[in-house]
């Protein structure tokens, strides 16, 4: 059976947070909610019973303690009553005999009854001790001997006062015809009950005429009169009570008086208002605790009590007629057993508390809706609260990115070192640099690895842009497109210039590819082949990357006289990855000391098998200077791409990929694109990643203009708005709204990006720093003539970074140095970069007086080794020793003003005057001081060589003993290394 939140915790003494938690980690019971309607299932309930059933226990003692707090109060209020009893009862007794003819007078009407404050010491008067209980029934005995009573008459009702109202916990004593009656309080009615069990004997001689129980009780005004009548007589002193006595007028009484008719319960039914008031006074001066609960027991049953007693007084009222007396008998026992009754009543009116307080409890509810309310309200922002902080962590899970991000960019997205997602990946097979971009797969799976999801948020752009459908019919043949790949100075570009007949290395800085090319080729067969040169230096990976993922074959190109270089091993994996056929060339097999078998050797440790040691992979060996095995290696690619059956659609839309991009000055934005189906033409709305424009000119590779490019067809496009990353793929749209309104979501996707990749300071790296001790920061504005060449020299400069040394590329982008350029690297400390651009006239002038420091290269060897030293130099020197000499103490000379002199000789190396000094004795360094003096004979010199006396003596210190073994060094600063 299920039980709410609510109820369980009230139960188990505990607050409602702490029984969430305690839930939310028994995560098997169930889930939980912070909700006090909550229903708890039976395993969450009995969790909670055996968790905090000590709780329980503790809200269980206490309670049974707060029930008895009652009960022992009422006992001690009872006790102290008593005890109040027995101290008064021994103050009054009555001496003499009682003149019942004295008080046979009638009361007259305006008599007023003491309060209750006068009528308690009355009371103790009229309750008989042991030594006065004998002669007040003496007395008794002879008046009735004397004089007896007979009632003769009907009974006549004594009216008191109206003003007068006896409490209703005080009961009224009357002698039938005789005796006034006077309020007494139930507490000292109990005595004449004791007694009355102990004089038995006394009761039972006294005639129906004569009431036995007030002659051995008394009320107050009976015993009070007579004893008063006594000490008036016999001219006794009288007391302050007494004389009030006196002072009242008396009463004749006509008849028999029934005690039921002047109980307690008959009491006038209506009041004036006046009457009400001084009544009301009269309580008010009591003061004591039992008066307040005797008031309030008078308000509370006023009405049904007179009815009551109306019926109970005619009762007695015929008990008495019938039995001649014995009505009054029995009202006194009935007055006894009302004394009993206290508890009963003490019943009811804690019954009637408990109501009174739920009573206060719900208006007091009731009159707090408002902190109820807020307080509903506070809980509800609360859980709203814990909602978004779970969503939040929630959210922290997955990495909203686009396709084909570096590694370094995914590492600082899930907040792991870089090395981590390296050595994941080569644990799968798959060998990536820190600047490789990743396919989606790739990424899927490292994030899988390190418990992230991956939510691409380009898909709705990318679906923005509709891809067309091809009809099988509309389909024809295309060339295929051969991607050159390997090691730096392996050949590659050799053999394209063999290829083309023409001389592309001359063009390149340092003799080496920088940018990746794109060149249509018609062979003597007539058959054309589009062929993609990359750069093989490290720094340029991306660069391969994106040609393996454009290209249809890719031919490995391996120097014969070296072996397979790591460059080379990424590139196999490049095109592995891709899925694309490779042809092997070895190359340069003309130079002496060539060895292809070696390569072969290696390519079958990598389980790369040439056809011809029985592998699925063509190899030919060439020379690429020479042309030797050119027109081979031709033959085997274009048998791979027959194989392939390789087709597309020229009419249509074309689609295809950025090459290259770059910033000409008299051309503005230039971007070599290849065309992979359709036809592109001049007039075309082109959108590229966050560049769109209209294609205004297009050339070919050797910069002749042309119409429009094929399938499989490289070219060059002005017209974009900006230069587009290399690797993005290009799409013709319809209209011109259609692209930039792409390109701006796009746009705001990318730079989302860039925040989520930045990493920010944190306190934590600020106390790793701290801890490190030594922390410089190095921030690089990158500027240069293409996007490729740009990302991979910013790529390099974000690898050099080390603990002590890191370097933040803040800023990077194709064109010339601008003055905006200069402004920034003044506003963050940071070194400008220019890869093939020079500044402007303004922004040098800028930069000389904001003091900003421009570098630019043309081989991105030198930029690297530059920031390397740069780095190097921001570094604090580091301090070494050198050790110079040694020389061994032969005798200690003791001299006054100068000290302790060591003479002695050189055993090793030179001495230096201003070298320092290390005592070694026993082999323990004693004392370590630069060296004060040193001489020969009488002449201070400035070194002693090995086999030399010479003295010695130390700066401040003198405890030299003979053989001591000084050792002299120097200390020199040395630089750093990364």
């Amino acid at each position: 059976m299920s039980i709410r939140l609510n109820k369980a915790i009230r139960e188990l003494n505990i607050g409602l947070q702490t029984a969430v938690e305690f839930l939310e980690k028994k995560q098997e019971l169930g889930e939980v909610k912070s909700d006090l309607n909550f229903k708890l299932s039976d395993g969450q309930y009995n969790a909670l019973v055996g968790a905090f059933k000590n709780d329980k226990e503790v809200k269980n003692d206490a309670a049974k303690l707060f029930q008895k707090k009652p009960k022992e109060k009422k006992s001690t209020a009872d006790h102290r009553a008593e005890a109040l009893l027995k101290g008064n009862r021994p103050q009054y007794k009555p001496v003499g005999k009682i003149d019942l003819d004295q008080l046979n007078k009638p009361v007259a009407k305006s008599s007023v009854a003491p309060t209750e404050k006068n009528s308690e010491p009355v009371a103790a008067t009229a309750v008989s001790q042991e030594q006065g209980k004998n002669e007040v029934n003496k007395v008794l005995k002879s008046e009735k001997e004397d004089k007896p009573v007979v009632n003769e008459k009907p009974i006549e009702k004594v009216e008191t006062d109206k003003s007068v109202t006896p409490n209703k916990t005080k009961v009224e004593k009357s002698v039938e015809g005789h005796m006034t009656q006077k309020s007494v309080e139930p507490k000292v009615v109990e005595a004449p009950q004791n007694e009355e069990k102990n004089h038995d004997d006394s009761k039972k001689e006294v005639k129906a005429d004569v009431v036995a129980e007030p002659a051995s009780t008394i009320s107050n005004t009976t015993t009070n009169s007579a004893v008063v009548e006594e000490k008036k007589d016999n001219g006794l002193f009288l007391t302050k009570n007494e004389k009030k006595i006196l002072n009242t007028p008396k009463v004749n009484v006509l008849g028999k008086i029934d005690l039921s008719t002047l109980n307690q319960s008959t009491r006038p039914k209506k009041k004036s208002k006046e009457e009400r008031r001084k009544e009301r006074e009269e309580k008010a001066g009591q003061g004591n605790g039992q008066g307040k609960k005797k008031r309030v027991r008078i308000n509370k049953e006023r009405v049904d009590i007179n009815a009551a007693a109306n019926q109970q007084q005619n009762q007695n009222g015929k008990k008495g007629n019938n039995n001649n007396g014995g009505g009054n008998k029995n009202a006194g026992k009935k007055n006894r057993n009302r004394n009993q009754k206290p508890l009963e009543v003490d019943d009811e009116a804690v019954a009637r508390q408990v109501k009174e307080t739920l009573a206060r409890l719900t208006s007091k509810s009731q009159n707090k809706k408002g902190a109820k309310y807020r307080k509903e309200k506070r809980d509800a922002v609360q859980e709203r609260l814990n909602a978004e902080a779970k969503a939040e962590r929630k959210e922290s899970k997955i990495l909203k990115l686009t396709e084909f991000v570096t590694v370094s960019e995914l590492a600082t997205m899930m907040n792991v070192p870089v090395t981590n997602v390296i050595s994941t990946l080569m644990s799968v097979g798959i060998m990536v640099s820190i600047n490789q971009r990743l396919d989606a797969e790739t990424i899927n799976l490292v994030a899988d690895e390190f418990d992230f999801k991956t939510e691409y948020v380009s898909a709705e752009v990318q679906e923005a842009v509709s891809e067309e459908e091809d009809d099988e019919n509309d389909l024809v043949s295309r060339a295929p497109i051969v991607t050159v790949m390997g090691h730096v100075d392996h050949g590659k570009t050799s053999l394209l210039d063999h290829i083309r007949n023409t001389n592309v290395i001359a063009g390149e800085a340092g003799g080496i590819t920088q940018h990746i090319g794109a060149y249509g080729v018609t062979l003597e067969n007539g058959r054309k082949v589009t062929f993609l040169d990359t750069p093989g230096h490290e720094a340029f990976t991306a660069m391969r990357a994106r040609g393996a993922q454009v290209t249809d074959i890719v031919i490995i190109i391996i120097a014969a006289d070296d072996s397979v270089m790591p460059t080379t091993k990424e590139a196999i994996a490049h095109a592995q990855a891709a899925g694309v056929p490779m042809v092997f060339a070895i190359n340069k097999i003309d130079k002496p000391g060539a060895n292809p078998d070696k390569i072969r050797e290696d390519l079958s440790q990598m389980n790369l098998l040439v056809e011809e040691w029985g592998g699925k992979y063509q190899c030919q060996e060439i020379s690429a200077k020479k042309g030797i095995g050119v027109n081979e290696l031709l033959d085997k690619v274009l048998l791979e791409a027959d194989m392939m059956d390789l087709k597309a659609n020229p009419n249509r839309k074309a689609t295809g990929t950025i090459i290259e991009s770059s910033l000409d000055k008299g051309r503005g934005y230039v971007s070599t694109v290849l065309v992979s189906n359709g036809t592109l033409k001049i007039g075309d709305n082109v959108i590229a990643g966050t560049s769109w424009g209209r294609i205004k000119a297009m050339f070919n590779e050797r910069n002749q203009r042309i119409e429009s490019a094929g399938p499989a067809e490289p070219a060059i496009i002005l017209g974009l708005n900006g230069a587009p990353t290399a690797g993005d793929t290009f799409h013709v749209m319809e209209t011109e709204q259609e692209a930039r309104e792409i390109a701006n979501k796009r746009e705001q996707l990318q730079r989302e990006q860039g925040l989520r990749t930045q990493t920010r300071l944190t306190l934590s790296d600020i106390s790793h720093r701290i801890a490190r001790g030594e922390f410089h920061e190095m921030n690089i504005i990158v500027k240069g003539d293409t996007d490729g060449s740009i990302e991979a020299l910013s790529d390099s400069f974000i690898k050099l970074s080390t603990e002590k040394v890191n370097v933040n590329v803040i800023s990077k982008a194709v064109g010339q140095i601008s003055e905006n350029d200069v402004m920034l690297a003044s506003a963050s400390d940071a070194v400008i970069v220019g890869f093939q651009v020079r500044p402007s006239a303004d922004a040098r002038r800028l930069a000389d007086r904001e003091g900003v420091e421009i570098n630019t290269y043309s081989v991105i060897y030198d930029a690297i080794d530059d920031v390397k030293s740069t780095m190097v130099g921001m570094l604090d020197k580091v301090k070494k020793e050198i050790v110079t000499g040694q020389f061994e103490v032969k005798q200690v000379f003791k001299i006054s003003k100068v000290g302790t002199v060591a003479g002695g000789m050189v055993t090793e190396g030179k001495v230096h005057s201003k070298d320092k000094g290390r005592v070694v004795r026993d082999g323990i360094v004693i004392h370590t001081a630069p060296i004060d003096a040193l001489k020969r004979y009488k002449d201070d010199v400035k070194e002693v060589a090995t086999g030399l006396e010479c003295g010695i003596s130390l700066v401040n210190y003198n405890d030299l003993q003979v053989g001591d073994i000084i050792e002299t060094f120097t200390e020199i600063e040395v630089e750093q290394k990364l």
